[in-house]
């Protein structure tokens, strides 16, 4: 045997470490790909529906589908995460309304999808719904951030300013006018705004000087200034708010977060949703009882609001019990405090004037979104919880059944469920 002969075994041996570290390799590249597609940075809570944006920058969503706000094309509803068509990746933040959603381009342009009665998606047209995602006209560059309420979509510029556009009955596109927009248009006498977030029917921004403005519907105090219940269509200052950072617009209601991590909110408060111990409708700022600065977020749901802690936890508070809307009633369990209204549907058990604990949520907290009549957050290790009502599978855990306290949204992608009749009358209208 010759010296070279006696080397070949551990040549051999050498190309065979090399390749098993290549695949070792390759088997840890594609389990990075696979997490950041499956794991999570932000969550949207909508009006039955949910979407949570991936850390690869891709958007997936779940729930109700009436409208086609879960982006995938078609028209059925989904109990778990599905993907939205086109939006892989690429993707910066996301925000969810009653039956549409927007999303923010990576490259600061918006798209919409869903939901399209009064304009809200932005796209020069109305009354045509969009089951995948639709360019926002005059928006592919420049965005900042990007909200949307019940039938409005508001966006915040790199420069400062903001563009409002869909439904304007109550004046919160803030353009001076009550006329319905099919594309964005410029709020008025508004700039060097750094925050900025859609209600129901109003909508608020805050300044780079920490003052808040708002516009739109003030039926029940909602924009701030103390004044009357009449709609504005331009931005008005809200009183006795100087060092804000963070603006959160619900149904009716607001709230904001101070530089000292306090919050303070005003506006409809018939569940307790402004959390200042009573139930009594604020026209002017209340502080929140309990709090006593350490917030770090916060969000305004339909009837509820809830606040992220400086180290991590979750408290939350307002409607949480039996609520009746319009013609409608729900048995909403928003809180995640563990309490059950459904034994009393005559009373306000469940309600909490003032924050309490979410379940489970002590620490570990990293983002948090208020829907209508439930709740999801963003743990630090990537995974999304929810609770609250699940009618139309918008906890996003494979059930239709309504949780106390927060379970787990399944975060790999399948089928769409077969569309509920309710849906498929929709469609056929």
């Amino acid at each position: 045997m010759t010296p070279l002969s006696k080397r070949r075994p551990f040549a051999a041996l050498g190309l065979s470490l090399v390749l098993f570290l290549v695949l070792l390799g390759g088997c840890s590249l594609l389990e990075q790909r696979e997490a950041a597609q499956t794991t999570f940075q932000q969550v949207a809570a909508g009006g039955g529906h949910t979407c949570g944006l991936t850390r690869g920058g891709g958007v997936r969503c779940w729930g109700n589908n009436r409208e086609g706000e879960l982006g995938h094309g078609g028209a059925a509803g989904s109990l778990t995460p599905v993907d939205v068509q086109g939006l892989a990746s690429g993707v910066a933040a996301i925000s969810a309304g009653r039956w549409f959603t927007c999303a923010l381009t990576r490259g600061g342009g918006v798209k919409c999808w869903g939901g399209n009665d009064y304009g809200q998606l932005g796209d020069g047209s109305a009354q045509t719904r969009r089951r995948t995602p639709v360019d926002v006209r005059g928006l592919a560059r420049g965005v900042a951030a990007i909200s949307t309420g019940l039938w409005h979509t508001c966006a915040l510029t790199i420069g400062g300013g903001v563009k409002c556009w869909g439904w304007n009955t109550h004046g919160q596109l803030g353009d001076g006018t009550g006329i319905q927009r099919l594309t964005p248009v410029e709020v008025v006498n508004l700039d060097h705004v750094v925050s900025l977030s859609a209600g129901d029917t109003h909508t608020c921004a805050v300044t780079r000087s920490g003052g808040v403005k708002c516009w739109g519907n003030n039926g029940s105090g909602q924009r701030g200034d103390g004044g009357s219940g009449w709609g504005r269509p331009e931005p008005v200052e809200v009183a006795g708010i100087h060092d804000a950072v963070a603006v959160s617009a619900g149904g009716e209601h607001t709230c904001a977060l101070t530089r000292g991590g306090v919050v303070k909110c005003w506006g409809s408060n018939d569940k307790g949703q402004l959390g200042d111990g009573s139930r009594t409708t604020r026209w002017t700022p209340a502080e929140v009882q309990g709090l006593a600065g350490g917030v770090a977020a916060i969000s305004a749901g339909e009837i509820h609001t809830c606040a992220l802690t400086n180290a991590g936890a979750l408290k939350c508070w307002g409607g949480n019990g039996f609520t009746r809307m319009g013609e409608d009633s729900f048995l909403w369990n928003a809180l995640g405090d563990g309490s059950d209204p459904d034994h009393d549907t005559h009373s306000v058990r469940g309600h909490r004037t003032a924050p309490v604990d979410v379940q489970g949520l002590s620490a570990g907290v990293s983002a948090i979104s208020a829907g209508r009549g439930y709740t999801c957050a963003v743990t630090g290790d990537g995974a999304i919880k929810c609770w609250g009502s699940n009618n139309f599978g918008q906890l996003g855990d494979g059930s239709t059944a309504k949780r106390l306290t927060p379970v787990d949204v399944r975060a790999l992608p399948v089928s769409p469920i077969q569309q509920t009749d309710e849906n498929k009358e929709r469609d056929e209208e």
